[in-house]
């Protein structure tokens, strides 16, 4: 009965633990634009939602947009790559994010997930 009950234990703290973990594989985002949208409807979609989410977003060429997010001491950089019919949300740098060995602080995917939903909602509007 001992030994259960003291597996068991183990088995909870490592969930536990597990649950806490800060950080989490790096999200590249790979997104193909759903309906008709020229690659201009889907840069100025980008770069809306980069403003509605605090990104600063500048473009470095055609067909790409770098964008870096300031958060309370931590800071992310990104590139996207765009066409008319998709872009990507690539990782570049960071700083205070404990990025090492493919992994980084698990906020970094939600930024970026959330940047990615408010550019899909942005290029929707756009098709309207």
């Amino acid at each position: 009965m001992k030994a259960i009950v003291k597996c068991l234990s183990i088995a909870m703290l490592v969930t536990v633990l597990a649950g806490c973990a800060r950080t989490a594989p790096v999200d590249n985002i790979q997104t193909v634009a759903r309906g008709s949208h020229s690659a201009l409807q889907v840069k100025t979609a980008i770069l809306k939602a980069g403003l509605e989410r605090d990104w600063v977003m500048t473009e470095a060429g055609p067909g790409v947009i770098n964008g870096r997010l300031l958060q309370r001491g931590h800071s992310v950089d990104i590139r996207i790559p765009y066409t008319s019919t998709g872009y990507s949300i690539n990782y570049v740098g960071s700083t205070n994010l404990k990025a090492a060995d493919g992994k980084i602080h698990k906020s970094y995917n939600r930024w970026v997930h959330n940047l990615d939903k408010n550019i899909q909602l942005n290029l929707a509007a756009s098709g309207l």
